[in-house]
């Protein structure tokens, strides 16, 4: 293809892409001002301004030199403003500048990054200039991609009607240096085929876009074409090759052109060392380190910071301490990029005490040294530490960027400071740092923990350009705020634009394993396994969590054989059998594990104090907080504890229960006073349950689940009011029970019923077919235990601490689904007794086996009986 002056255009795009490449184009050309004072003839003696406008006879000569004059003494803006003039004058008369003149303000715009001056100056040479000179195309085109106006570049790239190898190299340069690596590469293609010869610096910024791009295949043709052109012994083009090997992860290709270089430099040592390094093969990387400095090179900070990151990567901290050593006996020792990197290897072992010490004795602290600092202290569960530094990088008046923010407002999540996060989106949003996605998906993390679910949706629907982590973390913030039903909107939204992560699956499992989604766990089941990460990390265990939580024991066991058994896997199978309050079966299981040589853990013991305190196995469930200690030296927890308040507390026990609380040898917490009071709810000892009562109010201020238990306690024991003590301190808490609600799914499609909303679309048939049943329990003397004054109380809590949405569930599950066909429902509260009866009732006269899952037992009703003995219900 012949050059021509209107190439074939290339895609253009007005945002940056996120993986920018630093790119340096070189500049072949520089403007020479004495050159054109001597071919101006104006005189340097005269420092006075030089004012156009007062001068009744401008020659054309004239004006070339004053503007010359001024872009020699970087005068801009009077130079601007005599452009300025000469517009006005061309309107009675022609007048035209030289191109000298015009290429000297384009060069002196180019050096300040004036983008505005520039664009004026380039609409005045088009004014009266339909194709650019050689010269001044390559001024004009130098600048705009200097201040990354890609557009005007292109347009006078398309004017030009000569382009030499600079032209193309500063085009394709810039194009590298926004992002947009197939575009470069493609003008590179161009280039060729308009007969341009690549030069010196051509190769190296090509070779970065395919590096960039990870374009190994055009990579090798770019090496063909570097041996072709006999730039092959070149050290800066043969460096650039092995950077663009590394960069695609071809070690063997890069190691073959490091050893058959026949001169290296300190660049090419580094490049090759930190490719290592940066494909993983720190070993490797350390052995090149050591050969360099066999060949007499002395490393540099780009060196020393390259190997400082392979410690990090391998978590050794004590080759860390070597380098640590080493650097200190350089002239780098106390350069601060070498301290920051020692800092973040520190933080990233876990030593961040150590980091402290690297932190305190850096003098001169730039972003990067806080940054390292708070987020070290955020990733090594000191967030309290994290934020202290950020208040100390505050007073000194150091400018945070957006990883700072970030790793503050995780701090911040992490300690529930809603306040300070509040103050942080703010400065974000005035700093415009809000714009970066990390500091938005961080801001999302925080509202979510902090409880105000929408504004952390808010943040979300801000997010212009959003990534898997956002999706990921507003699913997750509404899966912990019991918003699961809408966890599963948003999940099915993200995957019409993006594929979600391991984490993400993780993620919205745990939303259908709460609401008992099943088809939907299992559609991202076969998603996991058709996309290749059904066994990668902890998937594989949360898949057995969701169908053991969707009380599937068959799914689970099939899940459980299939991947690998590891202590969380055992964990999640006793913990199934816990929430149905099978001990004996748990036990089993626990022998089992024994037997196939897999080591308990603390949580091992509290699902199976768990399912003996359920289970009513008393001396099995001490038998085993014995074993725990004694065999296992595994220390009790505070959680271990409370399961054995609770063990024996449901068996009657309450004297040992307390007794068992004033031996333990540490303070009790909230969950060990709940327990006690659970069990005085539920054997009616009012005296040892309000002491139980008077603890929690002491310890907690704003928990909802302990008021509510409290309300129930005292609900139970008729002091009605307390009850209403309660709920007044709740509303000025602004605390609120959540509505009962429940979830049935229907041919794969997932349905909420909430109690008192009769909005759903078949409402009317719903309520239908549960009046129908009413009349026939009516009919046959069997009583829900509504409507008689005797229960009237009864009724009245039920309807606070049930709600009854069950009953609707289960009614739309009839209708719609296939008669014989099992119903499975989740809701969120406790099952009362009168819906406990109705779904017995139900269960024996449709003759369809019927499970609902409440927030603390299963039932599962079959031919008028339920699984749980008639115990699990709220009020027993």
């Amino acid at each position: 293809m012949a050059a021509a002056a209107k190439t074939p255009p290339v895609p253009l795009h007005q945002h940056h892409h996120p993986n920018t490449l630093l790119f340096k184009t070189h500049i072949s050309k520089t403007l020479n001002f004495s050159q054109i004072i001597q071919t101006h003839r104006f005189s340097l003696s005269k420092p006075h301004e030089i004012s156009l406008v007062s001068t009744p006879t401008t020659t054309p000569q004239n004006l070339d030199s004053h503007i010359c004059l001024l872009c020699l003494r970087g005068n801009l803006s009077q130079a601007i403003d005599h452009l300025n003039s000469i517009q006005q004058q061309q309107l009675e008369q022609t007048i035209s500048l030289e191109e000298e003149t015009y290429i000297a303000l384009i060069r002196l715009c180019e050096w300040k990054r004036a983008d505005k001056e520039g664009s004026k100056v380039y609409d005045h040479v088009v004014s009266f200039k339909t194709q650019l000179s050689l010269r001044l195309g390559n001024a004009l085109l130098s600048m705009f991609v200097r201040v990354g106006n890609l557009v005007d570049a292109w347009y006078v790239f398309g004017k030009m009607l000569e382009r030499d190898v600079f032209t193309w190299n500063v085009l394709i340069g810039g194009y590298a240096k926004a992002g947009y690596f197939d575009e470069a590469l493609n003008l590179y293609q161009r280039m060729l085929w308009a007969g341009v010869r690549p030069d010196v610096y051509t190769f190296p910024c090509v070779l970065r876009n395919c590096g960039g791009a990870r374009d190994a295949k055009r990579g090798r043709e770019v090496h063909v074409h570097v041996v072709r052109f006999g730039y092959e012994s070149d050290v800066d083009v043969v460096n650039a090759l092995i950077t663009m090997y590394v960069k695609c992860g071809d070690l063997c290709s890069a190691r073959v052109v490091f050893d058959e270089m026949p001169k290296r430099d300190r660049i090419s040592w580094n490049a090759m060392i930190s490719g290592y390094f940066e494909n993983e093969e720190c070993l490797k990387g350390l052995r090149l380190f050591v050969v360099m400095q066999e060949f007499g090179i002395e490393p540099d900070l780009m060196t020393m910071t390259s190997v400082i990151s392979a410690c990090e990567l391998l978590s050794d901290e004590r080759l860390g301490k070597a380098v640590q050593g080493y650097v200190a006996k350089r002239e780098f020792g106390n350069d601060v990029s070498v301290d920051n990197s020692l800092l973040q290897m520190y933080a990233s072992v876990g030593n961040w005490e150590e980091a402290e010490k690297v932190f305190n004795r850096i003098e001169s602290k730039d972003v990067v040294s806080w940054t390292a600092m708070i987020s070290g202290y955020e990733n090594n569960g000191v967030p309290e530490k994290a934020v202290e530094t950020y208040n100390m990088m505050e007073l000194e008046g150091v400018t945070p960027d957006e990883i700072t923010i970030a790793s503050v407002l995780s701090a911040c999540a992490s300690l529930g400071l809603l306040s300070m996060g509040i103050k942080l989106h703010e400065l974000a949003r005035k700093t415009g740092l809000i714009s970066y996605v990390i500091v938005a998906n961080t801001l999302v993390d925080l509202y979510s923990k902090c409880g105000c679910v929408d504004k952390a949706l808010e943040v979300f629907h801000q997010i212009p350009d959003k990534n898997v982590i956002s999706w990921t973390t507003v699913i997750l913030g509404l899966r912990i705020n019991n918003r699961s039903f809408e966890a599963l909107i948003f999940f099915r939204q993200m995957k019409l634009s993006l594929n979600p992560n391991s984490i993400t699956l993780i993620s919205i499992l745990s939303a259908c394993a709460r609401i008992g989604a099943l088809m939907c766990g299992k559609e991202i089941h076969a998603h996991a396994l058709r996309n290749g990460f059904g066994f990668d990390g902890f998937l594989p265990n949360a898949i057995l969590d969701m169908y053991v939580r969707c009380g599937r024991m068959e799914l689970a066991w099939n899940q459980f054989y299939a991947q690998k058994e590891d202590i969380a896997s055992w964990n999640i199978v006793l913990t199934g059998y816990a929430q149905r309050g099978l001990g004996a079966l748990a036990v089993q299981l626990f022998d089992r594990m024994i037997q196939a040589e897999v080591p308990p853990d603390g949580v091992t013991f509290i699902s199976l104090l768990c399912a003996c305190s359920r289970s009513g196995m008393v001396t099995e469930g001490l038998e085993l907080f014995d074993v725990m200690k004694h065999k296992y030296f595994i220390a009790p927890d505070l959680m271990h504890y409370a399961c054995v308040v609770d063990l024996l507390g449901r068996a009657g026990r309450l004297d040992d229960a307390h007794k068992f609380i004033l031996e333990m040898p540490t303070e009790p917490d909230l969950a060990i006073w709940g327990a006690l009071l659970n069990a005085c709810r539920i054997h009616r000892c009012f005296e040892l349950g309000e002491f139980a009562a008077q603890n929690i109010l002491e310890m907690d201020k704003g928990s909802v689940g302990y008021y509510t238990l409290l309300c129930d306690f005292y609900a139970d024991s008729d002091k009605w009011d307390k009850v209403a003590s309660l709920r007044k301190v709740m509303s000025e808490k602004g605390l609120t029970v959540d509505p009962g609600c429940s979830w049935v799914e229907v041919k794969g499609k997932v349905h909420a019923f909430l109690s008192g909303d009769d909005f759903h679309p078949q409402i009317k048939e719903v309520n239908g077919v549960l009046e129908g049943f009413y009349e026939k329990m009516k009919a046959t003397g069997f009583s829900s235990l509504e409507g008689s004054p005797i229960n009237e109380a009864e009724a009245s809590k039920a309807k606070i601490f049930c709600g009854h949405s069950e009953r609707q569930a289960i009614a739309y599950g009839l209708i719609n689904t296939a008669p014989g066909m099992p119903i499975w429902v989740t809701k969120n509260l406790y099952m009362c007794r009168s819906c406990h009866n109705t779904i017995k009732f139900i269960s024996k006269v449709i003759r369809r086996e019927i499970s609902v899952r409440d927030t603390e037992h299963f039932h599962h009703f079959k031919d008028g009986v339920c699984s749980c003995g008639d115990e699990g219900y709220w009020g027993r």
